[in-house]
């Protein structure tokens, strides 16, 4: 089981900064994926949000394409959890179903949060304790990216930081959008 670390919520303040990127195809978000599963290091993690269909898998799977990973990346929603091995292990998680971000807990999920290899969590916010004041199971430092379906394959992509190797995160992202553009 899992060692239950507290973490406190960032809190919003002026450092707190977005990023917007848009893809027109499925393609273009396989790419955005790649451009920052080819910078993460160890211990880093992408949080993922959007409705069914929005894109998260997608994403997920240029993630791993960047890690280096050869295997078929899909959604681990049955099994929570899917390790692949690439430059750096990648754990791909799917909260959908989990009842309560306790399980994250109990699973001793949060361990692999601040382990070596990459975590990219679709789902998160399902992990996330609806409490204001109650801790965050993520570390100090992620990246935070909704998804949103705009039409077919068109997507918006809003990523949101916490700690400087988010923020660093986030400007890959940033540079990889203004490089379609």
């Amino acid at each position: 089981m899992g060692t239950h670390t507290t973490r406190a919520r960032p809190a919003a303040s002026a450092n707190s900064r977005t990023t917007v990127a848009h893809s027109a195809s499925l393609a273009r978000t396989h790419a955005l994926g790649r451009a920052l599963g080819a910078a993460l290091e160890p211990g880093d993690v992408i949080l993922l949000v959007g409705d069914l269909g929005a894109g998260k898998t997608a994403l997920a799977q240029g993630i791993g394409a960047g890690l280096g990973v050869r295997a078929v990346i899909n959604s681990p929603t049955f099994t929570i959890l899917k390790e692949y091995a690439g430059r750096l292990p990648l754990y791909h998680f799917d909260l959908y179903r989990i009842e309560s971000p306790d399980e994250l807990y109990t699973l001793g999920f949060d361990e692999y949060f601040v382990g070596d290899g990459v975590c990219v969590v679709e789902w998160a916010e399902r992990g996330e304790p609806t409490s204001p004041d109650a801790p965050l199971p993520w570390p100090v430092s992620y990246l935070r990216i909704e998804l949103r379906a705009e039409e077919l394959e068109r997507r918006t992509l809003t990523a949101t930081s916490a700690g400087p190797r988010g923020a660093a995160l986030r400007a890959i992202l940033a540079r990889a959008s203004a490089e379609d553009h």
